[in-house]
């Protein structure tokens, strides 16, 4: 139960720091093109995707799909990860990914945001509908009673 508590507070403090950015393919469009940021060209949406539901629900959607008892913790203190997702331009979630160091984490998170089928408002740029790219941070501490 203490696990459950303790990854829901993280699951939550780490979605204030909800990341998005336009996807590749959009930089076509040279008129659009705002900035460059480490030579890679970045075109942002003017009207970016937003889950219809809200942050809040979304992130609940996650924390409930999410099973613990599925990742191995390997007596670690805490586990992230970052998940990364694209919303097409008809408002799924694509191309799911997850990048960190625990892989039965990383297996689990996009296990538990694939199971969300709520389609998303898409990106708009001049109006058009337009991928958006995603990124999620994910993070899951122990309590040092919890590990031993």
């Amino acid at each position: 139960m203490l696990k459950k508590t303790i990854f829901g507070l993280c699951l939550l403090l780490s979605f204030f720091s909800f990341g998005q950015e336009s996807v590749k393919g959009t930089a076509e469009l040279n008129e659009l093109v705002l900035s460059e940021k480490n030579g890679k060209v970045r075109v942002d949406a003017e009207k970016m995707a937003t889950f219809p539901l809200g942050s809040i629900a979304f992130q609940n959607m996650i924390s409930k799909n999410f099973k613990m008892k599925n990742v191995v913790t390997n007596n670690a203190e805490q586990i992230s990860c970052e998940l990364i997702f694209i919303i097409d331009t008809e408002g799924s979630m694509i191309d799911i990914k997850a990048i960190g160091s625990n892989e039965s984490f990383n297996k689990e998170g996009i296990r538990a945001i694939s199971k969300i089928k709520q389609k998303w408002i898409p990106a708009e740029i001049n109006g058009q509908k337009v991928p958006y790219r995603f990124k999620i941070p994910l993070a899951v501490r122990f309590d040092k009673k919890d590990i031993n």
